[in-house]
């Protein structure tokens, strides 16, 4: 496999093209952003975006992370979904807290008025990933989907024990931001 950064040759006809992102996806280790693979495999970042899809519809799941792209590993046994409120400035000490207690944030979801629930996909589980998100918060201007709901928002967690996610609804509840 090229050197990260370095174009892949390029790979005759849109299966082979699309089995080769799979097997990135496979061996990266991290999430891949479109550019990236496009990079890796000689072609266009939209190239890529359509491939995704076709992959997808085809019943591949593929993440799509602030990160970039990347498949599902092994799931961790235990799993909670936690009901929280705070404000939009209060995100990163929140979303610190968990991952500085061994707790992915998998999701956020909202309840919309109009559209249902809203999810949005984040798989954060380091200071790095939440770092990456803050900024990518800061230079989009984008604004967080807890914000349609006056700051109430529910996170999907996971840990290797449930111990771990029993530390984070305590840390939650301390911090003043768990809805019981």
């Amino acid at each position: 496999m090229a050197a990260p950064g370095k174009p892949i040759e390029r790979v005759a006809g849109p299966e082979a093209r699309r089995a080769q992102i799979l097997e990135l996806l496979r061996t990266a280790g991290r999430p891949l952003t479109g550019s990236e693979l496009a990079q890796r495999l000689g072609t266009s970042r939209q190239v890529i975006v359509q491939d995704i899809a076709v992959l997808r519809a085809a019943g591949v799941e593929i993440l799509a992370t602030p990160r970039g792209y990347c498949l599902p590993g092994a799931r961790p046994a235990h799993r909670m979904l936690v009901a929280v409120r705070h404000t939009p400035d209060q995100t990163e000490d929140e979303l610190t807290l968990l991952v500085d207690l061994g707790v992915e944030v998998v999701d956020v979801i909202v309840e919309h008025a109009i559209y249902g629930e809203l999810r949005g996909s984040l798989h954060i589980a380091s200071r790095e990933d939440v770092r990456q998100f803050m900024e990518a918060l800061r230079r989009t201007g984008a604004r967080l989907l807890s914000e349609l709901t006056g700051g109430l928002h529910l996170h999907t967690l996971e840990a290797r024990n449930p111990e771990i996610l029993e530390r984070a609804r305590e840390a939650l509840r301390q911090r003043g931001y768990l809805v019981e």
